[in-house]
């Protein structure tokens, strides 16, 4: 495996890829996409963090709307998502013999070790995919909020958003054909123009801290370990020179 671009980087996940479209929960196929994918970037000389989404088993906020609960408890129940979905992506890359640690914000012992930022740090060290779940741990935070967040902890290098289309756009490319595909974007620009990259919250964190942000389409097999290897792939967001 030749060198890559970044030593050590964050990956963030949403929930929606470890299920079917339009289908809640995991899918053993996704599951098992994913899994190879990390273990297959994880052999080359790079220390890999992962946080997961978990918008596939319930979201937050539309909790609180359908069934009428406060906000606070809805996420803290989205949360729990997130730790299933980093439990069986820790079992699946384990099962492809990737070695794999699980970490969440909250504790519970039984199943995940406590996020500590040198603990994290010293399995990173050793070679180890760090699954971060339960997000920061506070309601009213997104994953992508926490991805920043840790990967900012975590001195990474650079902040991969895998997603189902191949870029960031002007427009929703799915209803509007006119839509064009950005390949570099400053921070600024996607601020401005509230491009979806990723929550304002999440985007104002990468700007401070001069961190880049690549989105790419990870459903292309190989495409997580071309962006670490720096080729062009997806949209990468940065600060401007």
């Amino acid at each position: 495996m030749g060198t890559t671009t970044y030593r050590r980087v964050l990956l963030k996940i949403s929930g929606e890829s470890f299920s079917t479209p339009g289908e809640m929960g995991i899918d053993a196929d996704e599951l098992g996409t994913i899994a190879g994918e990390i273990a297959q970037a994880a052999k080359g000389d790079v220390e890999l963090a992962v946080v997961v989404g978990g918008g596939n088993m319930m979201r937050g906020a539309n909790v609180a709307r359908t069934l009428g609960i406060d906000q606070s408890t809805a996420d803290y129940m989205g949360m729990l998502g997130t730790v299933m979905n980093g439990m069986a992506l820790k079992e699946a890359l384990e099962a492809a013999e990737c070695e794999a640690r699980l970490m969440s914000a909250i504790n519970m012992p039984a199943i995940a070790e406590d996020f500590i930022r040198k603990r994290a740090l010293r399995h990173l060290g050793k070679g180890r995919v760090v699954i971060l779940a339960a997000g920061t741990g506070n309601p009213f935070f997104t994953t992508d909020t926490c991805a920043a967040l840790r990967a900012t902890e975590l001195n990474c290098d650079v902040l991969l958003k895998a997603t189902k289309v191949d870029g960031v756009y002007s427009a929703d490319p799915a209803t509007n054909a006119n839509a064009v595909r950005y390949d570099t974007l400053s921070f600024a620009e996607a601020i401005d123009k509230r491009l979806g990259v990723m929550d304002l919250t999440a985007l104002s964190m990468c700007m401070e801290h001069g961190l880049p942000v690549v989105v790419f389409d990870f459903k292309q097999r190989g495409n997580i370990q071309r962006v670490i290897d720096g080729e062009d792939v997806g949209t990468r967001v940065k600060s401007t020179d």
